[in-house]
C-alpha cells in the first residue's frame, strides 16, 4: 500500500531526493526562531511538496502547551511570517500530525515522554521514522539536550541505517575555542559526526551557494582567482538596525561573535578555498577547513589587524536614533563591540600577499552582505598612465542580501568624439532573472538535513579552526575593557580606525551595496 493510500490527506506531500519518513523534533518550539523561521520554512516545503510523505512534527519546550494550542499557534506564526500566503488546507496535512512535549531540557523523564510521543507517530505511520532533532534553544542548554538524547537512546536510533537520528545545532556553537571544543566533545560522545548538522543559515542563501558555481563553472574567473591578478578582497556584513530588544543577549555576544566568527568566515572560506575534488560534502568541507587553517594569527594591539567600536547617537534611515549605551539592557560600562573590522592574511600559494578585509556592525549606513573581489590594475599597457582615461580597477561584487546578484565593474569608452572612458557595471539580479519569491535559507537547510546532505553544514574541525583565530583577539579585548574601543555615529560606515586599517596598505572601503 502506498503512502498516499494509507494517508489520503498526504497526497500533496511527496518524497524528495530519497527523503525517509521523518519525525522532526524542535527543541525551543515556542521560541522566536521557530516562530519566525522554522515553522514557515516547513510550511513552504509542504507547499512545494518537498516534505517526506510520512512527516510528523513534535515541539519540545519548558512551557506546557496542549497539542491543539501548539497547532493553532503554529498556523498563526506561519500566516504572519511565511513568504507565501497561508493556506489552511496545505498546513493541515502537517498540523494533523503535530504534537507538543513539555519538559525541562535537563529532565530525563521529559525525554521518556518524548519517546512515547514518537511511538504514537510511528504507530500512525505504520513504520519506523527517522528522527531529526533541531536544537533551537539558548546555548546554555545545548549540552543538556545532547546528553539526554544520548542517555535516552534517541541519539543512537537507527545508527548505520537509512533512518539514523540526526541533530541540527543552531549557532552560536561555542563562545570561544575551549567551549567549542567542549561542545564538540559532548556532541561526539552522543552522536557520530555524520549525524551532527551544525547550522549557519548564511550557507543556505542562494547567492552563497552560487559562489561555487560562479567560481568553478565559469572558466573566465578561476584562472584570475589568485595573487597574480587579485589586489584585495572585501567582505561586508552590515546591519542598519541597532540592537533593539536583544540588548541583553547582544551585550554578551558582540559583533565579532555574532557575525564575523561564523557567517563571515564561512563566506571567506567559500571565496578563497581551492577547488574541491568533487561536489561531495566532505570534499567541499575539506577545502574549507584547509583554507581556515591557513589564515594567519591576527596581530593584536595598536596598529594591529583588528578594530572595534560602538555606535553613538546619529541619523539612521532618516530618523534620529540613540547610541548603544542608551539602548535597553546595556550597562554604561559595556565595552562590547557593535562593529568590528579585520585585516586577514592567508598563507598559501594562491593568496600570499593579498589582504582580505572584513567588517560587520550594527547601525551602519545600510543593510548589505557582499563579497567584493578587486582585481589589480595594469601598471603598463595601452591606457596606463594616460590622464585622459578614467580606468577603474575591475571588480566582481557578489551581493548576498538584500538584493541578491552579481556585478562586474568594467571600463568602457564614453560615446562621443573625445577619447574618454568610464567604469560601467554589468549586473545580474536574482529577482529579475528568476523571480523574487526564492526559497529562504532555512527551507534549504532543513530539507538538506532531512535527506542527509551535509554540504551546507559546518564540520566540527571547521568551528574549531575559526575559533582558534578569534579567541586570542576576544580575550585581549576582555582584558583591555573599554580601552581602545572607538565610536562611530549611527548611520555611518564605522569608525576612523576601520578606514586606517585599509589605508595603511593603500586601499579604501567601497560603498557597499552600490
Amino acid at each position: 500500500m502506498s503512502d498516499t493510500d494509507r494517508h489520503p490527506f498526504l497526497a500533496g506531500l511527496s518524497k524528495h531526493r530519497g527523503a525517509q519518513p521523518t519525525c522532526l523534533i524542535i527543541f525551543g518550539a515556542s521560541g522566536d526562531l521557530a516562530s519566525r523561521k522554522l515553522l514557515p520554512a516547513l510550511y513552504n516545503l509542504a507547499v512545494d511538496s518537498l516534505l517526506p510523505s510520512d512527516f510528523y512534527l513534535i515541539g519540545f519546550g519548558r512551557k506546557p502547551i496542549p497539542d491543539a494550542d501548539f497547532q493553532t499557534s503554529s498556523a498563526t506564526d506561519i500566516s504572519k511570517f511565511s513568504r507565501r500566503e497561508y493556506r489552511a488546507d496545505i498546513w493541515k496535512r502537517v498540523s494533523d500530525q503535530t504534537f507538543y512535549q513539555a519538559g525541562g531540557y535537563d529532565e530525563p523523564a521529559a525525554y521518556e515522554s518524548l519517546k512515547q510521543k514518537i511511538a504514537v507517530a510511528e504507530k500512525s505511520a505504520g513504520r519506523p521514522l527517522q528522527l531529526v532533532f533541531y536544537v533551537s534553544t539558548p546555548p546554555t542548554v545545548f549540552e543538556s539536550i545532547l546528553e539526554n538524547l544520548g542517555k535516552s537512546g534517541l541519539a543512537a536510533r537507527g545508527q548505520g541505517t537509512a533512518i539514523e537520528s540526526k541533530v541540527i545545532i543552531e549557532k552560536p556553537f561555542g563562545r570561544d575555542l575551549d567551549s567549542a571544543v567542549q561542545l564538540n566533545k559532548v556532541a561526539a560522545s552522543n552522536f557520530l559526526e555524520p549525524q551532527i548538522y551544525r547550522i549557519d543559515h548564511y550557507l543556505g542563501k542562494e547567492t552563497v551557494q552560487d559562489l561555487l558555481v560562479q567560481r568553478f563553472a565559469n572558466p573566465i574567473f578561476e584562472p584570475l582567482w589568485n595573487n597574480k591578478h587579485v589586489d584585495h578582497v572585501q567582505l561586508t556584513v552590515s546591519e542598519e538596525l541597532g540592537v533593539g530588544s536583544r540588548g541583553g543577549y547582544y551585550d554578551h555576544s558582540g559583533a565579532t561573535r555574532d557575525m564575523l566568527q561564523n557567517h563571515t568566515m564561512q563566506l571567506l572560506a567559500l571565496t578563497a578555498m581551492d577547488q574541491p575534488a568533487s561536489l561531495s560534502a566532505e570534499h567541499i568541507r575539506n577545502e574549507k577547513v584547509k583554507l581556515l587553517k591557513s589564515v594567519q594569527p591576527l596581530r593584536l594591539g595598536p596598529n594591529g589587524d583588528a578594530v572595534r567600536a560602538q555606535y553613538t547617537a546619529g541619523l539612521s534611515g532618516g530618523e534620529n536614533v540613540i547610541g548603544y549605551h542608551q539602548e535597553k539592557d546595556i550597562p554604561n560600562h559595556s565595552s562590547t563591540e557593535t562593529f568590528c573590522a579585520l585585516r586577514l592574511t592567508i598563507d598559501n600559494a594562491r593568496w600570499a600577499g593579498v589582504p582580505f578585509y572584513m567588517r560587520s556592525g550594527k547601525r551602519l549606513a545600510r543593510r548589505v552582505s557582499e563579497i567584493a573581489v578587486q582585481f589589480k590594475q595594469p601598471v603598463t599597457g595601452l591606457f596606463a598612465g594616460d590622464s585622459r582615461y578614467d580606468i577603474a580597477p575591475n571588480r566582481l561584487v557578489i551581493q548576498i542580501q538584500p538584493d541578491e546578484g552579481v556585478t562586474l565593474v568594467m571600463n568602457s569608452k564614453v560615446p562621443g568624439l573625445e577619447p574618454r572612458t568610464q567604469p560601467v557595471r554589468l549586473s545580474f539580479r536574482y529577482a529579475t532573472t528568476f523571480g523574487s519569491n526564492t526559497p529562504e535559507a532555512y527551507e534549504r537547510l532543513i530539507l538538506d538535513a532531512i535527506v542527509g546532505d551535509r554540504t551546507l553544514f559546518i564540520r566540527g574541525d571547521e568551528t574549531e579552526a575559526s575559533w582558534r583565530l578569534f579567541t586570542p583577539l576576544l580575550k585581549s579585548w576582555e582584558q583591555l575593557g573599554k580601552s581602545g574601543v572607538e565610536t562611530y555615529a549611527a548611520g555611518s560606515w564605522g569608525p576612523a580606525g576601520a578606514d586606517d586599517l585599509l589605508s595603511a596598505q593603500g586601499h579604501s572601503w567601497r560603498n557597499a551595496g552600490r
